[in-house]
């Protein structure tokens, strides 16, 4: 797609319509399914998910006191639900908080265990499966998904409460209409110290956030559309300085892969510098300059874009608390450390952008750094002539594995 003026704009070594982004016609027709109106909806799913949660009957989930553990059971944006969960509860939670991502529950649930089935359509196999073998188990179930869906009726069953959250498409957009009555269920257990300050400084924090990143702010002053136009043409590598920004790492990986179609790694920094770090040295790296093929004509290819390179996103939590910092990791060693990668893949001539925290809570903080990361890879998408809401493999995927 060329940009309205017969230009394109060239970031990275990829062609992209950077004209576009700061044409508000041209975004809309480029999202036609609406994805940038279900992004900027974040702030209103966690009032409205904290108000629907709030006519639950959480009293008999903590009658039987402390569970043993907790799993959180989903595939996708509903297991994310479950690594938010656990960064917000933190390293002192007293008991361990598990995502799982298959059908069932893992062999040693029980009586003294609390399942949280999470499903944006309320149809899905794996949440579908985890409550009936929470049931069969007499373990403690919470169901999370739309009403009059096929989890409302095996919750319903079970006797178990049941939080209804409004049916949105894709499930992607709906991360903090799920995130907010798993937050809940888990304070009615007494794992979580999140109170109603914490979901409205949240709640106002992605609203202002959705603000800065609105179509109709130029690139030059939308965070979000500057750093898809500095990722376009990239391999881009994000990595969280601790648990909490690792947690939207993983997240900004998840949605440049659907929206944006682009291939993304994501771990925490600790973890990339025990490998992964070896990257900054590779042929996307260090050595993407000289990747070209040895036996190649010279002359040939003299005026293609330059070598596909990584780029660097990193995602720092400078305010987080002792309530969520391990003992052993002081925030003078992420410091350090983020700052010893943003150094390392300067000197290989390789880009970095940094997002850092905002906020007092973790939650606060932890939309901040998930809120123009999920923009980004809408814009992204757009930049490259693709539609960010309808993903095609994705469904064929979904025909090709159904039964006959």
């Amino acid at each position: 797609m060329m940009p309205m003026d017969g230009t394109a704009g060239v970031r990275g070594s990829r062609m992209v319509d950077e004209a576009l982004l700061n044409d508000v016609a041209a975004i809309e027709a480029a999202d036609p399914g609406g994805m940038l109106r279900a992004t900027a909806s974040a702030g209103a799913q966690v009032r409205e998910s904290a108000a629907l949660a709030a006519e639950a009957n959480f009293s008999g989930l903590g009658e039987e006191g402390r569970p043993r553990a907790v799993v959180v059971a989903g595939q996708g944006t509903a297991a994310r639900t479950g690594d938010l969960l656990a960064t917000v509860a933190g390293v002192r939670c007293p008991v361990p908080v598990i995502t799982h991502r298959s059908t069932g529950v893992p062999g040693w649930v029980g009586a003294g265990d609390v399942v949280i089935a999470v499903s944006a359509s309320g149809r899905s196999p794996e949440a579908l499966g985890a409550a009936d073998a929470a049931a069969r188990r007499g373990a403690r179930l919470v169901a999370i998904g739309p009403a009059d869906s096929q989890l409302q009726s095996v919750a319903e069953r079970a006797r178990a409460p049941f939080i209804a959250v409004p049916r949105r498409a894709p499930a992607r957009a709906s991360i903090w209409a799920l995130s907010v009555p798993v937050l809940l269920a888990a304070r009615a257990l007494g794992l979580v110290k999140v109170n109603e300050a914490d979901f409205a400084e949240t709640a106002a924090r992605l609203d202002a956030d959705a603000d800065r990143c609105r179509p109709t702010a130029e690139s030059f002053v939308n965070p979000a559309k500057s750093l898809a136009l500095d990722l376009a043409g990239s391999i881009p590598i994000v990595w969280g300085s601790s648990p909490l920004a690792t947690v939207a790492a993983r997240r900004f990986s998840d949605t440049l892969s659907s929206n944006a179609r682009y291939p993304a790694l994501s771990d925490a920094l600790g973890e990339a510098g025990r490998g992964a770090v070896g990257l900054l040295d590779g042929v996307f790296g260090a050595l993407a300059e000289t990747g070209r093929d040895i036996f190649a004509d010279p002359d040939e290819g003299a005026d293609e874009p330059a070598h596909t390179r990584l780029r660097v996103v990193l995602l720092r939590d400078g305010g987080i608390d002792d309530e969520h910092r391990d003992d052993n990791e002081p925030a003078a060693v992420e410091e350090r450390r983020a700052e010893a990668v943003a150094a390392l893949a300067e000197a290989r001539g390789i880009r970095v952008s940094t997002i850092t925290a905002e906020g007092g809570s973790a939650l606060e903080r932890l939309a901040s750094l998930v809120a123009v990361p999920d923009f980004t890879s809408i814009y992204l998408a757009m930049a490259h002539g693709l539609d960010p809401m309808a993903v095609p493999a994705v469904e064929e995927m979904k025909q090709r594995s159904q039964q006959p």
